[in-house]
């Protein structure tokens, strides 16, 4: 019986994308955050706005 040569086996290579591509991530996630920090320091729960401002203030954001 005919044995094959052994080889490495191949992986798929990504295709390079384009900086468009890259940044429609990016952008969504950076609303979301947008929103959740806007929503969370307006928020009418004194306890869930109060747990956003003791959380800026613990990692040294601004928020006066």
């Amino acid at each position: 019986m005919p044995t094959l040569p052994a080889s490495a086996p191949q992986t798929p290579i990504a295709a390079p994308q384009t900086v468009a591509a890259r940044m429609v991530p990016a952008v969504v996630f950076a609303l979301l955050g947008g929103a959740l920090l806007y929503l969370a320091g307006f928020a009418a729960s004194p306890s869930l706005h109060n747990a956003a401002h003791d959380t800026r203030h613990a990692v040294v954001f601004p928020c006066h």
